[in-house]
C-alpha cells in the first residue's frame, strides 16, 4: 500500500495488522479519486471507519486541507497515526478512537465536511443511518460528495438522505458508489 498521488505520492502506508479490516487497494483509491478529484483546492474530510486511514491521507496528498479519521479499534489507531507519520504534516489530520455515533456526537457544532469516506465492515451496513445522523447535526457540507466502498450484497439505494447516486463501480468484489449531497 501507498500513497498514490500529490503531495505525498509514493509514500508507504502500513495496513492494519490481523484480519479485523481490509484495505483499500491501491488501484480501487486511484479509481476513486480519478471519480471524485483528481485534486483538491481545500476542504474538509470524514471518515468513520478509517482502517489504515489510506483514503483521508490520500486526500490530504491531493489537496483536501484538514482530515478527521475515526476507528474504533485499537490497531487501526495506532497504524493511522504511524500512516500520518510519513506524511509530515500532522496538523492536517484529526484522530479519534470511537465508534461511528460517538464521533458524530463529538464531531457536532464543528464546520461541515465536504467529502466523507464510508467503508464500514462489509457485515454491518450502517451508512445510510449513519448518514441521517450527520445531516441532523448539519455536519454536511453544501455538495459534500460521499465515497461509499462496500461488497455487491450491500444494495445501496440510488438516493438516501438527500444524496443522490452519481457514479458507480464494479472492482472485482469491492463496489464503489459515489453519491452527491443534493440537500442544503
Amino acid at each position: 500500500m501507498r500513497i498514490v498521488s500529490g503531495t505525498f505520492g509514493g509514500r508507504p502506508l502500513k495496513a492494519v495488522p490481523g484480519n479485523a479490516t481490509r484495505p483499500t487497494t491501491d488501484k480501487v483509491k486511484e479509481a476513486i479519486f480519478s471519480m471524485i478529484g483528481p485534486y483538491f483546492d481545500g476542504g474538509r474530510s470524514l471518515d468513520l471507519y478509517a482502517g489504515s486511514g489510506g483514503l483521508s491521507i490520500e486526500g490530504v496528498s491531493r489537496g483536501i486541507s484538514q482530515a478527521v479519521l475515526v476507528d474504533r479499534q485499537r490497531l487501526a489507531i495506532e497504524t493511522i497515526k504511524s500512516n500520518i507519520l510519513v506524511t509530515k504534516a500532522a496538523d492536517q489530520f484529526t484522530v479519534l478512537k470511537q465508534t461511528a455515533d460517538a464521533a458524530i456526537t463529538h464531531l457536532q457544532g464543528e464546520a461541515p465536511f465536504d467529502i466523507f469516506y464510508f467503508d464500514p465492515p462489509y457485515a454491518k451496513q450502517t451508512i445510510a443511518a449513519d448518514v441521517e445522523r450527520l445531516q441532523a447535526t448539519k455536519l454536511i457540507a453544501p455538495e459534500a460528495l460521499l465515497v461509499a466502498e462496500t461488497d455487491q450484497n450491500a444494495q445501496l439505494p440510488d438516493e438516501f438522505s438527500q444524496f443522490k447516486l452519481w457514479k458507480r463501480k464494479d472492482y472485482g468484489i469491492t463496489v464503489v458508489s459515489i453519491y452527491s449531497y443534493e440537500g442544503e
